[in-house]
């Protein structure tokens, strides 16, 4: 039984915490910290089984009762929290982006290194049903080599103002799932970008100069070429599509719905909306990743997700915004370290 540590009770650490305590056979959730940590953190956590609760991590990462940590903190914290964690001999798994500078990232994953730890990066849209099974086609050959690879990613509405003001902005908030997803897909590193980008939506995201819909085309180092939209606004539901064109065909995926039923009458083809956002559309995706980061511990394999596939996508996130700054090409080798 890998026994785990959470730190971060927010909406995500929450859905994590749930995930642990009742749907992971092979783990269970000793604890719980929060900076923030109040009376009804601390009766979450509780009823969640959580034998330690603290408000400070590091109680929490040095408490030889726990075997790992999951990081579902503010993304500033990501990078350090794992440097501690790995110096306890912590297995580590941490909400993506690890975080927004490279250079903190490297040291980060040179600590694990250092350690012999576990790190997974929660990307968790490669759990996914229908994205793995585009993966896995493409990854068997089947369809020959990859031409274009696809993928749209719509939210429902835009997150508050507050939030999206520190945020990092689109490429590194948003797309950066995004960025991993087309890497899974077409199984090749990106060497450059384009990116097109603009405030449609919501008018008060230009005042800390970032945008709400985006464009990103990229290059391959197989060849391939592949292109990303974004929009913080689908008023229809959460809009998660991928396709990958090749050699023999296609393959591609559309939404879930919240029932795949179509009315045909003379009137026109009616059916339900996409499921409405991530939290419902990945459910049982939360629960495979960590099933899998549970698996390559009690087993000692690889995790399925690792450092690098962490890092790679914030270098893309770094150099589609230089291109939207700079109007230009920008070549991956440009930006990294």
């Amino acid at each position: 039984m890998v026994r785990i540590g959470l730190i971060g009770m927010g909406r995500i650490g929450r859905l994590h915490g749930e995930n642990i305590a009742n749907a992971i056979a092979g783990a269970t959730l000793v604890a719980a910290a929060d900076p923030m940590l109040n009376d009804e953190m601390k009766s979450w956590a509780e009823s969640k089984g959580a034998k330690y609760i603290y408000a400070d991590a590091e109680e929490l990462i040095n408490n030889p009762e726990v075997d790992a940590v999951f990081i579902c903190s503010s993304t500033a914290t990501h990078a350090d929290f794992i440097i501690k964690s790995a110096g306890a001999g912590k297995h580590i798994f941490c909400e993506k982006p690890i975080h927004t500078d490279p250079a903190k990232i490297i040291e980060a994953l040179d600590a694990v290194e250092k350690a012999g730890v576990k790190l997974q990066v929660g990307f968790v849209r490669r759990f996914d049903h229908n994205h793995k099974k585009v993966h896995d086609v493409v990854a068997s050959g089947k369809l020959g080599n990859p031409h274009i690879i696809k993928v749209t990613s719509r939210d429902p509405e835009p997150a508050p103002i507050e939030y999206l003001r520190t945020s990092g902005g689109l490429f590194v908030d948003m797309m950066i799932h995004d960025f991993d997803m087309v890497r899974y897909l077409s199984g090749s590193e990106v060497t450059e970008v384009f990116a097109y980008g603009n405030v449609l939506i919501e008018p008060a995201i230009k005042e800390f100069g970032d945008i709400d819909t985006a464009i990103v085309s990229l290059k391959f180092a197989n060849g391939a070429l592949g292109v990303i939209d974004n929009s913080r606004a689908a008023r229809y539901g959460y809009d998660q599509r991928t396709e990958v064109h090749a050699d023999k065909g296609c393959v591609k995926v559309e939404n879930d719905r919240d029932d795949m039923s179509e009315i045909l009458t003379a009137e026109g083809t009616e059916s339900a909306k996409p499921t409405w956002f991530f939290l419902e559309r990945y459910t049982q995706a939360f629960i495979a990743e960590t099933i899998a980061f549970v698996n390559a511990i009690e087993n000692g394999e690889d995790v399925p997700v690792n450092g690098h596939d962490g890092l790679m996508p914030v270098y893309i996130a770094i150099a589609a915004d230089k291109s939207l700054r700079e109007g230009r090409v920008v070549k991956l080798d440009e930006v990294i370290l």
